[in-house]
């Protein structure tokens, strides 16, 4: 990604059903998994469509309608979501990051022996 795109809660689930349905999807397909859990009008749904397409997130093809694929994966995006929070609230720290969960108890110590071994391999 070259440039920091800004995707909304609401927009960030379009990009879900995306990236786990693994082939495009039209509006239609798109709206009803959604459906499973949220009931959006089939307006609300086009119009998220659309600011992912505008912001370049999402590639459309028109067949007999139209069908969304993302641009990005869902590893990248993560990865971009990542390093912008470090970067904001952590100074560009990981260091700080890690301190700050294990300073508020959100890690266990099962937690750190699982990332100390993670490390441990992959570093």
């Amino acid at each position: 990604m070259d440039k920091k795109i800004t995707v909304s809660d609401a927009e960030l689930e379009i990009m879900e059903v995306l990236w786990s349905a693994g082939r495009d999807l039209n509006a239609g397909e798109i709206r009803n998994i959604l459906n499973e859990n949220k009931n959006w009008e089939r307006t609300t749904v086009l119009t998220l469509i659309n600011r992912l397409v505008k912001k370049e997130v999402v590639r459309q093809e028109k067949r007999e309608v139209f069908y969304y694929l993302p641009c990005i994966s869902r590893e990248e995006y993560v990865r971009e979501e990542t390093k912008s929070f470090v970067n904001k609230f952590f100074k560009g720290s990981s260091r700080n990051l890690a301190a700050a969960l294990v300073n508020n108890e959100s890690l266990t110590k099962e937690d750190v022996e699982e990332l100390r071994n993670y490390f441990n391999e992959n570093l």
